[in-house]
């Protein structure tokens, strides 16, 4: 591994004084806006990266179709009618139903989890429910964003509220997708900022009636067509295998994304740009691939399998940025054998960067699908504290973000691309 020592401090110090990479991410934020899925800001915003990228000195540059769902929100609104009058901060789900126009009007039932709900079944019908979980971490909150409606539904509720999935909020909900299921009833589905749902908490355990006015408009239109978009630095020596380093292009309606997933795009698209620049060409092929629809639907990644289902046996290894740009940390990784003590070995030229670490774990959604096929994935990880702060909310956005962390990852996920891909020894599984 010492042998590369020379390339990695390259790569590191190339990245670290660079500031193309930032401004091409304050510029694609700045510009486009929020880029969901079906939305016209997210086709000019691909536009723009596709004519980027011809500038960038690789050797191919294309996109492949993907259909993609086209979600609106529309405008929301939820009124506190009592005890006092108060509007509140919500943000509906992505994929809700819209409430009738006139909205519904209904009691509020706060429960804190599904036991509750199942025990307080009785009281939950003709009323809006609110789900009060407590954030302990994303995953344990997750399934009440996702699977809330259909539950409340089958307790015979009318609509669902869940606190938002954060453990810092100034009033500003958090957004996700959620999902409804055949045979229950779909009923509108938001999320409120987390102020609002210890307010709405303060009221019921005080035993005061609680009713509410909810107002959705939200659509789910026909598909559309979208693109994931690829590049590539062919090897030099075993063009046919693959080590693949993406993001996500598309971010929820409510910002520009920056850190989910601007940030992880230009990461990776950057590391792919120093290897050019810097001549740094590895015996297998590099691949930038920025996936589409990760937000609401997996439609990129899974048309990514689909159209590359030959090759996926010759990709070496699928790395995944989509976990903010903060203060890098390492990598988690999902393989075994030489290739784990390659990815190992890598971390330990990675001290400037302080990407050091291997944890459990592997990918993330994008690279999901490929890990089912049995590539091996890594995800480069971040400092996490603040990423859940924004995450989802109108407040992702440029300034969150500081240079100096966001180069960091870029030199660890382009010394990391670099070694791995061109290491001399078989690495096939």
């Amino acid at each position: 591994m010492s042998a590369y020592a020379p390339a990695a401090n390259r790569l590191i110090e190339a990245a670290t004084n660079s500031a193309v990479a930032f401004e091409r991410l304050a510029y694609l934020c700045d510009s486009f806006g929020p880029r969901l899925s079906g939305s016209t800001n997210l086709e000019a915003a691909l536009d723009w990266i596709v004519s980027e990228l011809k500038h960038d000195r690789l050797d191919r540059v294309w996109t492949e179709e993907v259909p993609v769902p086209c979600w609106v929100r529309g405008p929301a609104s939820l009124e506190m009618l009592s005890p006092r009058a108060q509007p509140l901060h919500l943000a509906a789900l992505g994929g809700s139903v819209a409430t009738p126009p006139e909205g519904i009007t209904a009691d509020l039932l706060i429960v804190r989890d599904f036991t509750e709900l199942t025990n307080r079944a009785a009281e939950a019908r003709g009323r809006l429910v609110l789900f009060n979980y407590p954030f302990t971490g994303y995953g344990s909150g997750l399934p009440y964003r996702s699977r809330g409606a259909i539950q409340a539904a089958r307790a015979g509720a009318v609509g669902s509220l869940i606190r938002s999935l954060t453990p810092f909020s100034m009033q500003t909900p958090h957004t996700g997708m959620m999902r409804y299921e055949d045979g229950v009833p779909p009923i509108p589905h938001a999320a409120l900022s987390v102020e609002d749902a210890l307010l709405l908490q303060r009221w019921q355990d005080r035993r005061e009636p609680i009713r509410l006015r909810l107002r959705l408009a939200a659509e789910t239109r026909p598909d559309v067509l979208s693109r994931n978009v690829l590049a590539e630095l062919t090897g030099r020596e075993r063009p046919d295998q693959y080590v693949i380093v993406g993001g996500h292009t598309d971010s929820w309606d409510l910002s520009p994304g920056a850190m989910d997933d601007a940030g992880g795009c230009l990461a990776a698209w950057e590391a792919v740009r120093l290897l050019a620049r810097l001549d740094l060409r590895p015996r297998r092929t590099v691949r930038l691939v920025l996936w589409v629809n990760e937000e609401n639907g997996l439609r990129g990644a899974r048309a990514y399998r689909t159209n590359h289902l030959a090759e996926l046996p010759r990709h070496v290894l699928a790395i995944e940025s989509d976990f903010g740009v903060f203060r890098p940390e390492g990598f988690s990784f999902s393989g075994a054998g030489r290739l784990r003590d390659v990815v190992t070995g890598v971390t330990s030229l990675l001290g400037a960067t302080g990407a050091t670490r291997i944890l459990p774990g592997g990918g993330g959604a994008d690279t999901s699908p490929l890990d089912a096929e049995g590539v091996p994935t890594t995800e480069l990880q971040t400092e996490r504290e603040r990423y859940f702060w924004y995450h989802h909310t109108s407040a992702d956005t440029v300034d969150k973000l500081d240079r100096d962390d966001f180069n960091r990852c870029v030199a660890s996920l382009a010394a990391m691309i670099y070694i791995v891909a061109d290491w001399p020894e078989n690495l096939l599984r």
